[in-house]
């Protein structure tokens, strides 16, 4: 067997295989060899994406449902927003891992390997990586394992997480309207978090319930079970069946991630830091990351110059900051966002895309004292 490469990517979760698909579109790696190594085969369906596009992007094929309006409910603020030209899409783990696999099965510069990875070395030259049976070398590497102790143990940056469980119910009755997609339902009780309900219905009879917060600290999961019970209850919903269940917990942070890139080993997925701080979305910006990735791994440049800070990292970091200490103030906060600013224009900042007008423009929408404050308690660190 092979054992040396030219590309390693560690991995194949979102960030690996979107990475390894358009490496494989790309003339220039016809003549690279790559291996991507998983511990696991990548054949269930572990967990779904949801994400907004105006354009269609390179998975469209793999869309399993698609929302033209989105709801959103607050203290506030609440209304049904058509999101044109917009809309929300979700795409199933299975659907996502087959496709890109059956594709690159296709190039025969690209292999697999399913093994557990123990350990990753630099070294003058290559890179080498220990699994549990052999030891393998690389020119590049890009790893998405997430070590989640590194971001546990640093104290310079806040650290949230977006966890949640879900429930794909059916009922026996039509109770749901499949263009519809709750994005964000702040009027379940708080209890001091940032908690709110998210539905995503596929049919009339067909619907994902997700209890979710942002929040320090993980709850016993039947205190989320019994909040979607009484979500339904409370909807009227009292003869379902649950079909199927989700558990997720997702790190929203700004710690820089990317300083842990070396010459020859990049950080992609969450492990670089390409979670969205703010929000806990990642399917958009890997899409976005992996293109630019490329096109940076061709220069053949050292991968720790890949990573630069913008404005819009600062905005999560200060968002981020003000839920840690004030975790309550969700609700207003993305009440107040949606109330006072069109939803493509959340979109854009959402997606990093807007100009720096429209950012004053919904920073002044916010409440504004503990994002002020949350500025000076930076500027004091710094």
């Amino acid at each position: 067997m092979q054992t040396h490469y030219d590309y390693i990517i560690l991995g194949g979760g979102l960030s690996g295989l979107t990475l390894a698909y358009r490496m494989a579109q790309d003339s220039f790696f016809d003549t690279k060899s790559i291996l991507i190594i998983d511990q696991s085969a990548k054949e269930e369906n572990d967990r779904t994406w949801c994400f907004w596009e105006s354009q269609p992007d390179i998975f469209e094929d793999t869309v399993s449902h698609r929302w033209p309006i989105i709801g959103f409910k607050s203290p506030v603020f609440s209304d049904e927003i058509a999101i044109q030209p917009y809309t929300y899409k979700k795409i199933e783990g299975a659907d996502f891992y087959a496709f890109a696999k059956a594709y690159l099965a296709t190039k025969p510069h690209i292999s697999f390997l399913q093994e557990h990875v123990t350990d990753i070395q630099e070294h003058t030259g290559k890179v080498t990586v220990t699994t549990t049976q052999q030891t393998l070398t690389a020119d590049r590497v890009c790893n998405s394992f997430l070590q989640l102790t590194t971001l546990e143990k640093q104290s310079q940056h806040q650290y949230l997480k977006q966890h949640f469980i879900g429930w794909f119910i059916r009922t026996e009755t039509p109770v749901f309207d499949p263009e519809v997609a709750t994005f964000m339902d702040f009027t379940v009780p708080q209890k001091g978090n940032c908690r709110f309900m998210y539905v995503l219905p596929t049919s009339p009879t067909e619907a994902l319930f997700e209890y979710t917060l942002f929040s320090k600290e993980l709850l016993e999961d039947t205190e989320y079970e019994t909040a979607i019970q009484k979500y339904l209850s409370n909807k009227g919903i009292l003869q379902y069946s649950i079909e199927a269940k989700e558990q997720g917990d997702i790190p929203m942070s700004s710690y820089r991630f990317d300083k842990h890139n070396s010459k020859r080993i990049i950080h992609i997925g969450s492990a670089g830091g390409w979670t969205k701080a703010s929000t806990g979305f990642t399917f958009k910006h890997t899409l976005k990351k992996t293109a630019i990735l490329v096109d940076f791994l061709k220069t053949g440049k050292d991968l720790r110059a890949f990573s630069k800070r913008t404005r819009f990292w600062w905005y999560d970091l200060l968002l981020v900051d003000v839920l840690y200490r004030k975790n309550h103030l969700g609700a207003p906060i993305f009440g107040e966002m949606f109330k006072n600013n069109p939803t493509d224009r959340i979109f854009r900042f959402l997606d990093d895309e807007t100009t720096f007008k429209e950012e004053l423009q919904i920073i002044w929408s916010l409440p504004k004292k503990e994002f002020i404050k949350a500025v000076f308690s930076r500027l004091f660190r710094l």
